[in-house]
């Protein structure tokens, strides 16, 4: 039998997904699985990218421009834009999702063997990006018991050697609902100066920043024109997870014109995504807000609940809509299969992503889960009440 690659025996699997089996045998059985292992939110999608495709008039659904339709990264570049954001549509690539832009912006930017320093716990897949791409992931861990703030920017220096080529910062972040303060992002900003170094920034979550925090954009910084690669996504925004559009952008024309022959690899983005993702663009202001409102009482309720369980501990997340949870188990991977596969309570269980497949450093986040609080309300009392009921008697629980 031929052997499978290197690179696919070390690409890792998903900690997000890995559970499906586990919970696909437990709906088998009847048991109601509550999914708060995955960022898909149950907030409605704006009318007018509905109907976008609704009312669609194309005879033929064509390749568009690899880089993505003009109409639609012009429109882009307007909104970044109102923002402060001041780009124009040749520096910004359409991408397949916000996982191809990262992708990409490694490909483009950086070697095989070359090292980027990442804040742990991080979004789980960048290992899978870092491993197509030949690049090692450096972890400089943050801590629940600061609520995961930003480790000292000496941390950071410590880390550098001559592989290193950039930072990647995900604000607000996934998994922790940390938000980056200006002081801290600006500490950044200084670093890669000082070391010539790529600031690669994920900002999926810009408009999930709350009580009355604002969010600073990695392209708002000054003297960043050549260092600054920015990573977007309609997913979140506007809980459109399945259209798989998302942008690089960057002022650094060398990154965008080979991002671009990556682009030209693979064709062209999804073109009925871009039709949502470009119709997404005129969604009302009252949107927004209603789903601010949403998510702040999602945020609220369910932090104060879990804070009430036993041994749990769950900081304040100031945006995004994940919460990291440290839990009184001796393997948060044994516990996330066992309450799929071993418990229920009032024809309910729960599927939550185990948190040691968001850090590098090995043992890290084995009693951690990242909860996303997507569902309503009645589904997180429920969850609550499941992960109560299962914490009294799983056989692994830690005093």
């Amino acid at each position: 039998m031929p052997n499978i690659s290197q690179r696919g025996s070390n690409m890792p699997a998903s900690p997000i997904r890995k559970l499906v089996p586990f919970a696909e045998k437990a709906k088998s059985k009847g048991t109601h699985v509550i999914h708060l292992n995955i960022g898909q939110p149950d907030i409605f999608t704006p009318e007018v990218a509905l109907n976008a495709l609704r009312n669609i008039t194309h005879k033929v659904i064509e390749y568009s421009h690899s880089a993505g339709n003009e109409s639609y990264r012009r429109k882009l570049a307007a909104y970044y834009r109102s923002i402060g954001i001041n780009v124009d549509h040749t520096e910004i690539l359409i991408t397949t999702g916000g996982s191809e832009a990262l992708t990409f912006a490694f490909l483009s930017c950086l070697n095989p063997g070359d090292e980027v320093i990442i804040p742990e716990p991080f979004y789980a897949n960048y290992n899978g990006f870092a491993t197509l791409a030949g690049i090692k992931i450096v972890p400089v861990t943050s801590t629940i018991e600061n609520g995961f703030a930003l480790p000292p920017v000496s941390n950071f220096e410590k880390l550098i050697t001559s592989r290193t080529k950039g930072v990647v910062i995900c604000n607000p972040n996934n998994p922790t609902g940390y938000l980056y303060t200006d002081e801290e992002l600006n500490e950044v900003r200084n670093l890669v100066l000082k070391h010539d170094l790529y600031f690669f920034s994920d900002e999926v979550y810009r408009e999930f920043c709350y009580d009355n925090h604002g969010h600073l954009s990695v392209m708002h910084l000054e003297g960043l024109e050549e260092h600054a690669v920015m990573f977007d996504s309609v997913s979140k925004r506007f809980s459109e997870c399945g259209v798989r559009i998302g942008a690089l952008v960057t002022k650094n024309k060398k990154v965008i014109e080979t991002a671009l022959k990556f682009g030209q690899a693979r064709l062209s983005p999804p073109g009925l995504g871009q039709i949502v993702g470009e119709a997404s663009l005129d969604t009302p202001e009252e949107y927004f807000v209603e789903v601010y409102k949403e998510y702040i009482q999602r945020r609220d309720y369910l932090v104060s609940e879990l804070n009430k369980i036993p041994g749990v501990v769950c900081p304040l997340p100031k945006g995004a809509f994940y919460t990291m949870v440290k839990l009184p188990v001796d393997d948060s991977d044994k516990f996330c299969q066992w309450i799929l596969s071993d418990f229920e309570y009032e024809g309910s269980t729960l599927m939550m992503a185990p948190g040691t497949g968001f850090y590098s450093t090995p043992d890290r986040g084995k009693n951690e889960v990242r909860i996303a609080y997507v569902l309503n309300n009645d589904e997180l009392t429920r969850a609550v009440k499941v992960l109560r009921k299962a914490l009294e008697v799983y056989p692994g629980r830690r005093v």
